[in-house]
Protein backbone atom coordinates (compact mmCIF):
# COMPACT_ATOMS: atom_id res chain seq x y z
CA UNK A 1 0.00 0.00 0.00
CA UNK A 2 1.38 3.71 -0.92
CA UNK A 3 1.75 5.91 1.74
CA UNK A 4 -0.75 8.41 0.22
CA UNK A 5 -3.39 5.46 0.90
CA UNK A 6 -2.51 5.08 4.44
CA UNK A 7 -4.26 7.05 7.09
CA UNK A 8 -2.93 7.82 10.66
CA UNK A 9 -5.91 5.63 12.97
CA UNK A 10 -5.35 2.98 10.23
CA UNK A 11 -8.32 3.36 7.64
CA UNK A 12 -7.28 3.40 4.52
CA UNK A 13 -7.79 6.19 1.49
CA UNK A 14 -7.77 4.84 -2.39
CA UNK A 15 -7.97 6.32 -5.27
CA UNK A 16 -7.19 9.56 -7.62
CA UNK A 17 -4.49 11.77 -5.35
CA UNK A 18 -5.50 15.58 -5.68
CA UNK A 19 -2.67 17.47 -7.47
CA UNK A 20 -0.90 19.91 -5.46
CA UNK A 21 -1.38 23.57 -6.79
CA UNK A 22 1.85 25.32 -8.08
CA UNK A 23 3.04 27.74 -5.61
CA UNK A 24 4.12 30.03 -8.17
CA UNK A 25 0.62 31.20 -9.47
CA UNK A 26 0.33 33.41 -6.74
CA UNK A 27 -0.14 33.87 -2.79
CA UNK A 28 -3.54 31.98 -3.03
CA UNK A 29 -2.17 28.59 -4.84
CA UNK A 30 1.05 29.35 -2.62
CA UNK A 31 -0.97 28.73 0.37
CA UNK A 32 -3.04 25.95 -0.45
CA UNK A 33 0.15 24.30 -1.54
CA UNK A 34 1.03 24.45 1.99
CA UNK A 35 -2.36 23.18 3.21
CA UNK A 36 -1.42 20.12 0.81
CA UNK A 37 1.70 20.02 2.40
CA UNK A 38 0.06 19.79 5.64
CA UNK A 39 -2.39 16.53 4.23
CA UNK A 40 0.25 14.49 3.56
CA UNK A 41 2.38 14.77 6.59
CA UNK A 42 -0.68 13.89 8.05
CA UNK A 43 -0.68 10.28 6.26
CA UNK A 44 -2.81 11.83 3.48
CA UNK A 45 -6.44 11.19 4.82
CA UNK A 46 -9.66 11.74 2.94
CA UNK A 47 -11.77 14.71 3.59
CA UNK A 48 -14.43 12.56 4.97
CA UNK A 49 -12.12 11.22 7.85
CA UNK A 50 -10.91 15.01 8.23
CA UNK A 51 -14.64 15.68 9.10
CA UNK A 52 -15.41 12.39 10.43
CA UNK A 53 -12.97 11.20 12.43
CA UNK A 54 -10.59 14.45 12.80
CA UNK A 55 -13.53 17.06 13.88
CA UNK A 56 -13.26 19.11 10.91
CA UNK A 57 -16.44 21.33 11.04
CA UNK A 58 -16.31 22.43 7.48
CA UNK A 59 -18.37 20.67 4.45
CA UNK A 60 -16.09 18.17 1.98
CA UNK A 61 -16.95 20.94 -0.84
CA UNK A 62 -14.77 23.71 1.16
CA UNK A 63 -11.98 21.51 2.00
CA UNK A 64 -11.38 20.19 -1.11
CA UNK A 65 -11.41 23.87 -2.66
CA UNK A 66 -9.30 25.24 0.20
CA UNK A 67 -6.78 22.80 -1.23
CA UNK A 68 -7.02 23.73 -5.09
CA UNK A 69 -5.86 26.83 -4.66
CA UNK A 70 -8.09 28.73 -7.20
CA UNK A 71 -10.20 31.18 -4.28
CA UNK A 72 -8.48 31.96 -1.14
CA UNK A 73 -10.28 30.35 1.61
CA UNK A 74 -12.35 31.73 4.56
CA UNK A 75 -10.33 31.71 8.09
CA UNK A 76 -12.41 29.64 9.28
CA UNK A 77 -12.39 26.82 6.84
CA UNK A 78 -9.07 27.11 6.66
CA UNK A 79 -8.51 26.87 10.45
CA UNK A 80 -10.74 23.83 10.27
CA UNK A 81 -8.65 22.05 7.85
CA UNK A 82 -5.47 22.57 9.48
CA UNK A 83 -6.86 22.43 13.08
CA UNK A 84 -8.10 18.46 12.08
CA UNK A 85 -4.49 17.73 10.95
CA UNK A 86 -2.54 19.58 12.58
CA UNK A 87 -4.07 19.10 15.93
CA UNK A 88 -6.01 16.09 15.75
CA UNK A 89 -3.92 14.02 13.49
CA UNK A 90 0.02 15.39 14.31
CA UNK A 91 -0.78 16.39 17.61
CA UNK A 92 0.98 19.90 17.54
CA UNK A 93 0.16 22.70 20.21
CA UNK A 94 -3.20 24.83 19.41
CA UNK A 95 -2.20 27.78 20.05
CA UNK A 96 1.30 27.89 18.28
CA UNK A 97 -0.55 26.03 14.74
CA UNK A 98 -3.54 28.76 15.38
CA UNK A 99 -1.04 31.84 15.17
CA UNK A 100 1.18 30.47 12.31
CA UNK A 101 -1.15 29.54 10.05
CA UNK A 102 -3.07 32.92 10.47
CA UNK A 103 -0.53 35.05 9.85
CA UNK A 104 0.28 33.12 6.40
CA UNK A 105 -3.83 33.42 6.03
CA UNK A 106 -3.15 37.16 6.46
CA UNK A 107 -0.35 37.36 4.09
CA UNK A 108 -1.94 35.49 0.94
CA UNK A 109 -5.21 37.69 2.05
CA UNK A 110 -3.18 41.08 1.81
CA UNK A 111 -0.60 39.85 -1.34
CA UNK A 112 -3.86 38.85 -3.08
CA UNK A 113 -5.68 42.09 -2.88
CA UNK A 114 -2.55 43.95 -4.24
CA UNK A 115 -3.75 45.68 -7.09
CA UNK A 116 -2.27 44.67 -10.45
CA UNK A 117 1.07 47.01 -11.76
CA UNK A 118 0.15 49.01 -14.52
CA UNK A 119 0.70 48.53 -17.95
CA UNK A 120 4.00 50.47 -18.67
CA UNK A 121 3.41 53.53 -21.05
CA UNK A 122 4.19 53.28 -24.68
CA UNK A 123 6.86 55.61 -25.25
CA UNK A 124 6.01 57.95 -28.43
CA UNK A 125 7.59 56.66 -31.74
CA UNK A 126 9.98 60.00 -31.74
CA UNK A 127 10.58 62.00 -35.25
CA UNK A 128 13.49 60.36 -37.46
CA UNK A 129 16.44 62.51 -37.68
CA UNK A 130 18.47 63.03 -40.89
CA UNK A 131 22.19 63.46 -40.40
CA UNK A 132 23.90 65.82 -42.65
CA UNK A 133 26.50 64.31 -44.97
CA UNK A 134 30.49 65.65 -43.71
CA UNK A 135 31.30 67.92 -45.95
CA UNK A 136 35.35 67.94 -47.24
CA UNK A 137 36.05 70.44 -45.06
CA UNK A 138 35.18 68.97 -42.23
CA UNK A 139 38.23 67.54 -39.77
CA UNK A 140 38.46 63.42 -40.22
CA UNK A 141 37.01 60.81 -37.44
CA UNK A 142 39.79 59.90 -35.39
CA UNK A 143 37.91 56.76 -34.77
CA UNK A 144 37.77 55.88 -38.79
CA UNK A 145 40.66 54.16 -40.89
CA UNK A 146 42.61 51.10 -40.17
CA UNK A 147 43.86 52.35 -36.34
CA UNK A 148 40.60 53.23 -35.31
CA UNK A 149 39.06 49.83 -36.50
CA UNK A 150 41.89 48.13 -34.57
CA UNK A 151 40.71 50.06 -31.22
CA UNK A 152 37.18 48.90 -31.77
CA UNK A 153 38.62 45.19 -32.48
CA UNK A 154 40.88 45.45 -28.93
CA UNK A 155 37.71 46.67 -27.12
CA UNK A 156 35.13 44.17 -28.17
CA UNK A 157 37.40 41.35 -27.54
CA UNK A 158 38.60 42.27 -23.97
CA UNK A 159 34.68 43.22 -23.39
CA UNK A 160 33.45 39.39 -24.87
CA UNK A 161 36.64 38.19 -22.32
CA UNK A 162 34.84 39.95 -19.53
CA UNK A 163 31.34 38.65 -20.22
CA UNK A 164 32.53 35.35 -21.07
CA UNK A 165 35.04 35.34 -17.08
CA UNK A 166 31.68 36.63 -15.02
CA UNK A 167 29.77 33.55 -17.08
CA UNK A 168 31.83 30.86 -16.43
CA UNK A 169 31.94 32.00 -13.11
CA UNK A 170 28.32 32.53 -12.51
CA UNK A 171 27.74 28.64 -14.07
CA UNK A 172 30.51 27.73 -10.99
CA UNK A 173 28.27 29.08 -8.28
CA UNK A 174 24.92 27.64 -9.46
CA UNK A 175 25.85 24.36 -9.78
CA UNK A 176 28.23 24.45 -6.58
CA UNK A 177 25.17 24.99 -4.64
CA UNK A 178 24.45 26.69 -1.03
CA UNK A 179 27.36 25.80 1.31
CA UNK A 180 25.80 22.87 3.81
CA UNK A 181 26.14 22.53 6.51
CA UNK A 182 25.46 26.40 6.78
CA UNK A 183 27.69 28.52 9.38
CA UNK A 184 25.86 28.92 12.52
CA UNK A 185 23.17 26.32 11.64
CA UNK A 186 22.68 23.21 14.46
CA UNK A 187 19.67 21.03 15.87
CA UNK A 188 19.67 18.93 18.50
CA UNK A 189 16.72 16.32 19.19
CA UNK A 190 16.10 16.88 22.79
CA UNK A 191 13.14 14.49 22.99
CA UNK A 192 10.66 11.59 21.62
CA UNK A 193 7.92 9.22 22.07
CA UNK A 194 7.21 5.46 21.08
CA UNK A 195 10.70 4.52 22.61
CA UNK A 196 13.15 1.73 20.95
CA UNK A 197 11.85 -1.81 20.96
CA UNK A 198 8.58 -0.51 21.94
CA UNK A 199 6.32 -2.84 20.78
CA UNK A 200 3.31 -2.74 18.44
CA UNK A 201 0.65 -5.03 17.59
CA UNK A 202 0.60 -5.75 13.27
CA UNK A 203 -1.94 -3.64 11.89
CA UNK A 204 -2.09 -0.90 14.22
CA UNK A 205 -1.05 2.94 14.18
CA UNK A 206 1.06 4.79 16.36
CA UNK A 207 2.42 8.42 16.45
CA UNK A 208 5.88 8.91 16.52
CA UNK A 209 6.91 12.33 17.78
CA UNK A 210 10.40 14.51 17.82
CA UNK A 211 11.44 17.68 20.00
CA UNK A 212 14.01 19.26 18.19
CA UNK A 213 15.26 22.18 19.34
CA UNK A 214 17.04 25.37 16.49
CA UNK A 215 20.22 25.74 19.04
CA UNK A 216 22.17 27.23 16.63
CA UNK A 217 22.58 31.18 14.81
CA UNK A 218 20.41 30.26 11.18
CA UNK A 219 15.66 30.90 11.37
CA UNK A 220 14.60 27.46 9.89
CA UNK A 221 12.41 28.28 7.06
CA UNK A 222 11.24 25.89 4.79
CA UNK A 223 12.59 22.64 6.38
CA UNK A 224 11.37 19.16 6.17
CA UNK A 225 12.01 15.64 7.65
CA UNK A 226 12.54 12.89 4.87
CA UNK A 227 12.82 9.41 4.76
CA UNK A 228 17.03 8.77 4.33
CA UNK A 229 15.97 5.01 2.05
CA UNK A 230 17.15 2.59 4.25
CA UNK A 231 14.81 0.70 6.19
CA UNK A 232 15.68 -1.91 8.71
CA UNK A 233 13.90 -5.32 9.81
CA UNK A 234 11.72 -7.50 8.57
CA UNK A 235 8.32 -5.61 9.11
CA UNK A 236 6.91 -3.95 7.30
CA UNK A 237 5.87 -0.55 8.58
CA UNK A 238 4.37 3.00 6.19
CA UNK A 239 4.82 6.33 6.88
CA UNK A 240 5.60 9.56 5.36
CA UNK A 241 8.10 9.75 2.78
CA UNK A 242 8.50 13.50 4.23
CA UNK A 243 7.26 15.64 6.69
CA UNK A 244 6.89 19.57 7.33
CA UNK A 245 9.05 20.87 9.99
CA UNK A 246 7.31 24.61 10.76
CA UNK A 247 9.84 27.67 10.88
CA UNK A 248 11.47 27.74 14.08
CA UNK A 249 13.69 30.87 15.39
CA UNK A 250 16.94 30.22 17.24
CA UNK A 251 16.38 29.53 20.48
CA UNK A 252 12.83 27.40 20.24
CA UNK A 253 12.05 23.90 19.72
CA UNK A 254 9.96 22.58 17.66
CA UNK A 255 7.71 19.23 17.21
CA UNK A 256 7.90 17.21 14.69
CA UNK A 257 5.20 14.06 14.18
CA UNK A 258 4.55 11.31 11.74
CA UNK A 259 1.82 8.69 11.31
CA UNK A 260 3.28 5.10 11.18
CA UNK A 261 1.02 2.15 10.25
CA UNK A 262 2.53 -1.32 11.46
CA UNK A 263 2.02 -4.15 8.32
CA UNK A 264 0.81 -7.51 8.66
CA UNK A 265 4.73 -9.13 9.54
CA UNK A 266 6.19 -9.37 12.61
CA UNK A 267 9.76 -8.34 13.42
CA UNK A 268 12.03 -5.24 13.51
CA UNK A 269 11.20 -2.08 11.90
CA UNK A 270 13.02 1.11 11.76
CA UNK A 271 12.58 4.55 10.00
CA UNK A 272 15.18 7.16 10.02
CA UNK A 273 14.51 10.77 8.68
CA UNK A 274 17.21 13.75 7.97
CA UNK A 275 16.60 17.31 7.55
CA UNK A 276 16.35 18.26 3.67
CA UNK A 277 15.14 22.10 2.30
CA UNK A 278 11.97 21.59 -0.92
CA UNK A 279 14.36 20.43 -3.28
CA UNK A 280 15.60 17.32 -0.71
CA UNK A 281 19.24 18.27 -0.36
CA UNK A 282 20.19 17.71 2.95
CA UNK A 283 20.74 20.51 5.58
CA UNK A 284 23.55 18.82 7.54
CA UNK A 285 25.45 16.18 4.56
CA UNK A 286 27.69 13.58 5.66
CA UNK A 287 27.43 12.68 9.70
CA UNK A 288 27.19 16.21 10.69
CA UNK A 289 23.51 15.69 11.92
CA UNK A 290 22.39 12.00 12.82
CA UNK A 291 18.76 11.23 11.68
CA UNK A 292 16.12 10.76 13.61
CA UNK A 293 13.89 7.58 13.77
CA UNK A 294 11.67 5.24 14.96
CA UNK A 295 12.68 1.79 15.95
CA UNK A 296 9.58 -0.58 16.66
CA UNK A 297 8.70 -4.25 17.38
CA UNK A 298 6.05 -5.46 15.41
CA UNK A 299 3.93 -8.39 17.83
CA UNK A 300 1.62 -10.91 16.30
CA UNK A 301 -2.07 -9.04 17.01
CA UNK A 302 -3.96 -10.46 19.83
CA UNK A 303 -6.84 -12.08 19.06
Amino acid sequence: MSESEVSPAGGGKRGRKQSRPDPADGPVAAFAYRLCELKESAGDPSYDRMRGDFGAAASKSALSSAARGQDLPSWETSWEFVRSLAVGVLAQDLETVRREWLRRWEHARAAAEQPPAPAPEETPEQPEVTVPPVRPSEEPDPESGPAGARRRGWILAGTGLAVVLVAVALSAYLLSGPERPIPGDASLMVRETVVDGTPIPTGTSFVKSWDIMNVGRVPWTGRYLEQTGERIGDAECTAPQRVWIRDTPPGERVRVTVPVLAGDKTGQCKIAWKMVDENGDLFFPDQALRPVFFDIAVTPASN
